[in-house]
């Protein structure tokens, strides 16, 4: 049980829009946030800073921040700003730049992720899951081997498993640190392959989270990912992570329960979105508690989570409640 007036601490792993949704919701909980995000991000910007100054790719990192900062919305503007005229800066964003300028400063990554922080007035803290340059491959169904993050979904084929070079990288030690002292660990939602397992590839995190004493969640994915997860049912998601992880460690799965035809009247949908099919009974013989929840909202057509409906199931989840639980 939590020490009275303590305050609870939440570790949560992913990278991309779908984490950083999550987290506008979770703080403006009184509560200690911790996101550990992906660094084998090797598209655009990020691609091409990691290939001109070696650093980690600061893409999901930015995204994060951004989620989590107390600033001006003009001053998250800019910082979120992507040059669109100049050859030399066309498709950078300008976040991005400022990361690699005080990585440049400081010589060390993470220490200008920490001080970029500052500057935004970040609630909670944001660490790498790496501290150095990392490259996501992939093994799909027939035997191909893909090297690089960006281009593992254009394939179109099955993925069998994702692995990370160089494997022997380690982990910050306050990463570590603070999955031993959590209360609640969250995964997702975002990307299956290319934001959420890339964080647990690393093997002190992995470790860390397997004796974790901690609550694990695994928030599921609405829609199936082209690429990545195509027709991928809730089970299927959930069996990836412990086949990354080596063992079977979530506690509870949150799955959607609003039809999405309900949610669309009156919104023209850009692309065909394929809701994430909640195979309940086999989700049973993986995981102890199912939730169902309404969970999800419409955003330019597109069907994302309600990152308030969703930071509200978490608070009342770590009171112990089980709210929308399945039986």
């Amino acid at each position: 049980m939590l020490q009275s007036g303590r305050m609870k601490k939440i570790v949560v792993f992913g990278g991309g829009t779908g984490l950083s949704t999550m987290l506008r919701g979770l703080k403006n909980y009184p509560v200690e946030l911790t996101a550990v995000v992906t660094v084998a991000d090797d598209g655009g910007s990020s691609g091409r800073l990691l290939d001109q100054y070696n650093i980690p790719p600061p893409g999901d990192i930015r995204q994060v921040m951004a989620a989590l900062s107390d600033v001006e919305p003009l001053i998250e503007r800019m910082f979120q700003y992507r040059f669109t005229t100049s050859d030399d800066l066309r498709g950078h964003s300008l976040g991005n730049l400022m990361l690699a300028a005080l990585t440049d400063i400081t010589g060390d990554f993470a220490r200008a992720v920490e001080k970029m922080g500052q500057v935004l007035n970040i609630k909670g803290k944001i660490l790498p899951a790496a501290n150095q340059k990392i490259t996501l491959h992939a093994e799909l169904d027939d035997g191909t081997i893909v090297t690089g993050e960006s281009k593992i979904p254009v394939y179109g084929r099955k993925i069998r498993r994702v692995y990370v070079s160089p494997q022997e990288v380690e982990p910050l030690p306050e990463t570590v640190r603070s999955i031993e002292e959590a209360d609640l660990i969250i995964f997702g939602p975002g990307s299956l392959y290319t934001s959420i397992l890339p964080t647990i590839l690393v093997r002190g995190i992995r470790d860390a989270v397997l004796v974790s004493k901690a609550k694990k969640v695994y928030i599921n994915n609405l829609t199936t990912q082209e690429g990545e997860t195509y027709q991928y049912t809730a089970s299927e998601h959930v069996q990836a992570l412990y086949d990354h992880a080596g063992s079977a460690f979530l506690d509870t799965v949150l799955l959607n329960d609003t039809d999405f035809e309900t949610l669309l009247q009156g919104n023209e949908s850009p692309e065909v979105q394929l809701p994430v099919e909640n195979d309940i009974e086999a989700l049973k013989l993986l995981v102890p508690n199912i939730v169902l929840g309404d969970i999800s909202t419409v955003s330019e057509g597109r069907i994302i989570h309600d990152a308030n409906k969703v930071a509200s199931w978490v608070k009342e989840y770590m009171k112990g409640k089980d709210v929308n639980k399945e039986t």
